[in-house]
C-alpha cells in the first residue's frame, strides 16, 4: 500500500489537462508509440470533436522511481462549470492532486473553485505551471499568483510543458514524494467507494470503485449499501488502456467491477461496496447529491418512443450521474421527461449524446429553474414549482422565491465596465471587487440563476473578449417579483413556450418573443395571431397573415363586382377555416425564443 498513489488532476478550462495527462502515460510507457494519440483519455467522439473533456477517466500506471515500483492511479476531470459534479467525484476517491495553471492565461475563476473543492477534501495539491514553452506564457508574473492563492513556496511550483514533454519526470517525482499513500487497513471488512460507472451492452454495468478498507475477490459475493442489492463480483481488475482483469483488489486501489447487473438504478455513484457476509457498518460519507440548476423538458418526437426514450436516459445517467429526470406531460408536446442539468453545455451535451449513443430524436423545451410559490390561504407551505403551468392563480399567490448564486468572474481590468452592465442588466447585485494583480480583477454578483440559464455565458465571453472566466455556487432562494408569461396561437395557451420572468421584464420580453415567433412559424391558409399575456391581460400581439390564393386571376376586365363576389366568396371560406384551424410549431421555435438578445 505505502507504494500506492492515487491523484487527479484539476484546472480551468483548456489549460492542457488531457494533454499533460497524454505525457504521464507516455512517461510511465502505459501507452505504447503505436496507442498515442492527442487527448488519449477522451474517447467519446463529442470529446475530441469540440476538445473539451466531459467525463473523468480513471487510469492506472506503474513508474519505477529510486528502484521501487509505484502504482499511480490518476484521474483525469473536466474544466467546465457544468460538469463540477464529476470533478467532486473524482476528489472524493484521492489523496491529492495536480493543479495546472496555463502560464499564459493565470489563474481563472474554474481554478480557484476546483482548488477550494480539493482543500475541503484535505487533499494534498501540486501546482503545476504549463504551457510554459508558449511564448506568450509570463512564468514568473504567474507563480507569484499562485503563491498569492495557495501560500506555498515558489520552489514547490513545477515548470511544465504538455506539448513538448518539459518537465513531466518532475511532476512524477512529486506525486510519489509528496502525496500520502492512502490509509485503510486489509484485515476490516471490504468497504468501497463507487466514484462512476459505464453502461456497456453486453457486459451490464461496469463500476468503478476505490477500496478504502479490505479487499475485493473475484467470485466474492458483494452488497450496495445504499439498494441493498447483493451481486457475485464475476470480474475485478484495474483499469489501463483496457481492462485487466486481477484476482484481487486490495485496500486503497482503484478499480473495476462487472456483476451482470443490467438494471441502471441498481448502481448510485458514491454508494459504498461491502462484503454480503461480513459488511461494513459504515458508509462512506462526504459525498454530497447533485443539484441541478437548469431544468427543460425533453420529449420524444413520436409519442411511441417514450418507453425506448426513458431507456436511454437510464442507461446514460449511468455514465453521467449528475443528470436527473422525472415523467411529465405535457397538452403540447405529450409524454416525456422533465430533466435536471447542471448548465446549458450540459443539457446540450445530453441532447447531443442521446441522439448519436441511442438515435434518439428529441425536443427540447424552454429550459427553466426551480421556484417556490406560496399561497395567500398557507403563507409558511412552500409549493415546488418545475413549470410555469404549475404556478397558482395570481390571486391567490403570496409571494414567490427564486434561487439566487453568487458569480466570481475574474476578467482583465479593461473589461470590468462591460461585465459590470451586463451582470446589472440581468439583475446582478455587486458584493465585491478585488484586484488580484493591477491587470486582473475578481468581481463577485449576487444574482438570480434564472438569468444565467440562457445566454449568460456566451455574452459574457462577448463582452470581455474571451478573457472573463466564470464560476458561481448556489446561495439559497429570495423572495422576486416574478409573473407568469403565457403565449398563446391562434387563442390557444402553448404550456411549452410558457415563462416565469421577472415583473420589469415581462413588456419587453413578451414583445420580442412574439416577434420571434412570428418569424418561425410558417404561414397557413389562415391568419394566426400570436399574443403574449399575463393572466387574462395580453401585453403584445403579432399576426402571421394568411396565405391567399390569387382567385382573381381568371378575371380580366369585366365588372368590379365579379372580383369582389370571388373576394367575398374567399373571406367566408377563411372565416370558417379559422374556426378549426391548427397550428404546427418547428422544433427552432423552441429554441429560439431563448436567444432573444441575438
Amino acid at each position: 500500500m505505502k507504494n500506492i498513489r492515487n491523484f487527479c488532476i484539476i484546472a480551468h478550462i483548456d489549460h492542457g489537462k488531457s494533454t499533460l495527462a497524454d505525457r504521464l502515460l507516455g512517461a510511465t510507457q502505459t501507452v505504447t508509440a503505436r496507442e498515442e494519440k492527442a487527448q488519449l483519455l477522451d474517447n467519446m467522439d463529442l470529446e475530441r470533436e469540440r476538445g473539451i473533456t466531459i467525463k473523468s477517466h480513471a487510469i492506472q500506471m506503474e513508474y519505477t522511481y529510486k528502484g521501487e515500483k509505484y502504482i499511480l492511479n490518476l484521474i483525469d476531470t473536466p474544466g467546465h462549470v457544468d460538469f463540477s459534479y464529476e470533478v467532486s467525484r473524482s476528489i472524493a476517491a484521492c489523496e491529492g492532486a495536480l493543479l495546472i495553471v496555463d502560464a499564459a492565461q493565470s489563474i481563472q475563476a474554474q481554478t480557484i473553485s476546483n482548488l477550494y473543492l480539493a482543500l475541503e477534501n484535505d487533499l494534498e495539491i501540486i501546482p503545476v505551471l504549463n504551457k510554459v514553452d508558449l511564448p506568450s506564457a509570463n512564468p514568473e508574473e504567474v507563480s507569484d499568483d499562485i503563491v498569492d492563492l495557495l501560500g506555498c513556496k515558489l520552489e514547490e511550483i513545477i515548470h511544465a510543458s504538455g506539448k513538448t514533454g518539459f518537465g513531466v519526470d518532475k511532476i512524477l517525482e512529486a506525486i510519489i514524494e509528496r502525496i500520502p499513500p492512502p490509509k485503510g487497513s486489509k484485515e476490516e471488512p471490504l468497504q468501497a467507494l463507487i466514484f462512476d460507472s459505464v453502461y456497456n451492452p453486453f457486459r451490464g454495468i461496469e463500476v468503478i470503485f476505490r477500496v478504502k478498507n479490505g479487499e475485493i475477490r473475484k467470485g466474492q459475493k458483494i452488497k450496495f449499501m445504499a439498494t441493498g442489492s447483493e451481486y457475485f463480483a464475476d470480474e475485478v481488475g484495474t483499469l489501463k488502456l483496457n481492462q485487466v482483469p486481477k484476482e484481487v483488489i486490495s485496500t486503497g486501489d482503484v478499480g473495476y467491477l462487472i456483476s451482470g447487473i443490467k438494471e441502471a438504478k441498481e448502481v448510485k455513484v458514491g454508494d459504498t461496496i461491502t462484503d454480503a457476509k461480513t459488511p461494513t457498518t459504515n458508509m462512506i460519507v462526504g459525498f454530497e447529491d447533485v443539484k441541478p440548476m437548469v431544468f427543460a423538458g425533453i420529449y420524444p418526437v413520436d409519442t411511441e418512443d417514450y418507453e425506448d426514450l426513458r431507456a436511454s436516459m437510464e442507461k446514460l445517467q449511468l455514465n453521467d450521474a449528475s443528470l436527473v429526470f422525472a415523467p411529465e406531460s405535457s397538452a403540447a408536446l405529450g409524454f416525456g421527461f422533465r430533466c435536471g442539468f447542471l448548465g446549458m453545455l450540459h443539457l446540450e451535451i445530453i441532447q447531443e449524446r442521446l441522439e448519436r449513443e441511442f438515435d434518439m430524436t428529441v425536443i427540447t423545451t424552454v429550459p427553466n429553474v426551480s421556484y417556490l410559490a406560496y399561497t395567500k390561504k398557507e403563507p409558511d407551505t412552500p409549493i415546488v414549482v418545475n413549470n410555469p403551468s404549475d404556478l397558482p392563480e395570481p390571486s391567490k399567490l403570496d409571494r414567490v422565491e427564486e434561487p439566487f448564486i453568487k458569480a466570481t468572474i475574474i476578467t482583465k481590468a479593461d473589461f470590468v465596465g462591460n461585465v459590470m452592465s451586463l451582470c446589472i442588466e440581468k439583475r446582478g447585485i455587486i458584493t465585491n471587487q478585488t484586484y488580484l494583480t493591477t491587470e486582473r480583477v475578481e468581481l463577485n454578483f449576487d444574482m438570480p440563476l434564472a438569468e444565467i440559464v440562457f445566454d449568460f455565458y456566451d455574452r459574457l465571453k462577448t463582452v470581455s473578449k474571451g478573457y472573463a472566466s466564470f464560476d458561481y455556487s448556489p446561495i439559497g432562494m429570495r423572495t422576486s417579483k416574478l409573473v407568469k408569461l403565457d403565449v398563446l396561437l391562434n387563442s390557444n395557451s402553448v404550456d411549452a413556450l410558457s415563462a416565469l420572468i421577472h415583473e420589469d421584464n415581462a413588456y419587453n420580453i413578451g414583445k420580442k418573443m412574439c416577434e420571434k415567433l412570428r418569424e418561425l412559424i410558417p404561414r397557413q391558409q389562415f391568419d394566426i395571431p400570436i399574443q403574449a399575456a399575463i393572466g387574462a391581460k395580453i401585453i403584445a400581439r403579432e399576426t402571421i397573415k394568411a396565405l391567399r390564393k390569387d382567385v382573381t386571376a381568371k378575371c380580366y376586365g369585366g365588372d368590379i363586382s365579379r372580383k369582389r363576389k370571388l373576394l367575398e366568396k374567399q373571406k367566408k371560406g377563411k372565416k370558417r377555416m379559422r374556426q378549426v384551424g391548427n397550428v404546427e410549431i418547428p422544433q427552432e421555435a423552441f429554441m429560439a425564443v431563448l436567444k432573444l438578445n441575438d
